[in-house]
């Protein structure tokens, strides 16, 4: 019997979020930690998973238990770990955050020197999974070192620009040594991508535009299928050449911030999968992203479909 073709293959960050059980005080005075799987591009699998779809992730981790700890959650939560590898030069990461609701989450990583997902090697990658992946999704944090940066080209190459390649333009300062060097490797990758989706302040990295129809139009102009602008609370606009459509934000109260970029992600694919058009799409992954904006954690935070479908129902979450 065939095994049929991953609908979702992501490709990138991985780690443990350590996050505080208080909310409202520095790192200095948390006392408690909860112990999360974490990681955008691990996140977005789950999340793709949690839709229902055949999701795996291409990422390292350190040879130790929190490597151990990844990979058992990655499985455990429907997602393949067959291309998680394992890297025994650098452990596996960690990420703090501090919890100010509802808009302030500051984010500590510790990847240094070198985060083991940044080591994954062109030779390393499953390059059919890849190309006959129903979804390609990688981040810009992947590009922002080698090996990695030359194995998304080569996963990029074997995929030859199918549709639904998307990059999410994630981009972290902390990782670059400048916007500039960010600017002209996002402006590379874009020529091998399909979709992109990001806020406003990637869009500027990407393509020097922070206006919202302006910063897609100019992503369509490289040749892009979709552009997705994340508008914060004015909610999200999404361009393709035939249409634009801007959805608000489904009304929530925040508890964590993060993550919930990656929860619009998995449902975003799941929603160009089953071929919605723009608008019911971009309605159910701002209220998957809401959903997981309300909760503490990233990746367990992940909505189901039932979850999701109830929440736009109701015009709110609580």
């Amino acid at each position: 019997m065939t095994t049929p073709p991953l609908e979702v293959v992501t490709m990138g960050r991985v780690g443990v979020d350590l996050y505080p059980l208080q909310d409202g005080v520095g790192l200095e005075d948390v006392e408690t930690f909860g112990k999360y799987l974490g990681g955008s591009a691990t996140n977005v699998a789950v999340a793709a998973a949690r839709h229902g779809r055949r999701a795996a992730v291409i990422t390292r981790t350190g040879d130790d238990p929190f490597g151990r700890f990844v990979r058992r959650e990655i499985e455990r939560l429907g997602v393949r770990a067959d291309f998680v590898g394992v890297d025994d030069a650098h452990p596996t990461p960690i990420t703090f955050c501090e919890i100010f609701p509802p808009d302030d989450f500051p984010l500590y990583f510790y990847r240094r020197p070198l985060a083991p997902d940044l080591t994954i090697t062109p030779g390393s990658l499953p390059t059919e999974a890849i190309a006959d992946a129903g979804i390609f999704w990688a981040t810009v944090t992947g590009l922002s070192a080698e090996p990695s940066r030359s194995a998304h080209d080569a996963a990029w190459r074997a995929r030859a620009r199918r549709r639904h390649t998307v990059l999410d333009l994630d981009w972290r300062p902390m990782f670059w040594s400048s916007p500039d060097d960010a600017r002209d490797v996002v402006a590379r990758a874009l020529d091998h991508v399909t979709v992109a989706v990001g806020n406003r302040e990637e869009c500027e990295v990407a393509v020097g535009e922070t206006d919202p129809h302006r910063a897609a139009a100019a992503l369509l102009e490289r040749g892009l299928e979709l552009a997705v602008v994340k508008q914060g609370p004015r909610g999200t606009l999404a361009m393709t050449h035939d249409e634009t459509v801007e959805v608000p934000p489904l009304p929530v109260r925040v508890v964590n911030g993060l993550g919930a970029g990656d929860g619009f992600g998995g449902a975003l694919c799941h929603g160009l999968l089953a071929g919605w058009g723009l608008e019911k799409m971009l309605t159910y992954a701002g209220a998957a992203g809401a959903i997981v904006a309300s909760r503490r954690e990233c990746a367990t935070a992940m909505p189901t479909p039932d979850e999701v479908e109830a929440a736009i129902e109701a015009g709110t979450h609580e």
